[in-house]
């Protein structure tokens, strides 16, 4: 595998699909060659949680479209760099809003990151459950905040912003593309 993509959605009010952010990835050096970022018309005129961040400043400009010009666009893109690798953190979550992507190999970031025998970041002392995870606090803002000691880091629940916070914990974790089992 060349280059892989990381995937963040962000739903409305009612578990719709309102914002799909995406990184291609080099898998040797975990760098972004690509980003999109869309806002799909009209679910997002609904509202969700986090409407607040469609727009965050960080943020590239989206592309606004309709759900299936974006999932159309998406695919070319994954064509174009020959992937069929998709991860995203809590990946049954993002898989299941995203079915015109069910076809590809999907991978969990958080199946890795929120066990103590595959982060070693976790700090001692941390309660976990009989299998190694973290009881709680395994989200992707507490994850970073681990990761990188940087307690003052909060989530911007912006699709595109959050994929590339979850390539970041892919890359501190350092683990080979490998480890990731498929869903």
């Amino acid at each position: 595998m060349n280059k892989f993509i990381v995937i963040d959605t962000e739903t409305t009010w009612s578990d719709k699909v309102m914002s799909m952010g995406a990184v291609v990835a080099e898998a040797d050096t975990w760098q972004p060659v690509e980003r999109r970022y869309y806002i799909i018309d009209p679910e997002y005129r609904a509202g969700g949680m986090y409407s607040g961040a469609l727009l965050h400043k960080k943020a590239q400009k989206p592309v606004v479209c309709s759900r299936a010009e974006a999932m159309e666009d998406l695919k070319k893109c994954c064509s174009c760099h020959n992937i069929s690798e998709v991860f995203a953190y809590n990946a049954l979550f993002d898989k299941g809003h995203l079915p015109e992507l069910s076809s590809m190999n999907w991978h969990d970031i958080m199946r890795l990151a929120a066990y103590a025998q595959y982060n070693p970041a976790i700090p001692r002392g941390a309660l976990l459950c009989s299998t190694g995870r973290l009881k709680s606090g395994y989200g992707v803002q507490s994850m970073l905040r681990i990761l990188t000691g940087n307690y003052n880091y909060f989530e911007t629940h912006n699709a595109l912003l959050d994929a590339l916070d979850e390539l970041k914990i892919m890359l501190l974790l350092n683990h080979p593309i490998e480890k990731y089992a498929r869903l």
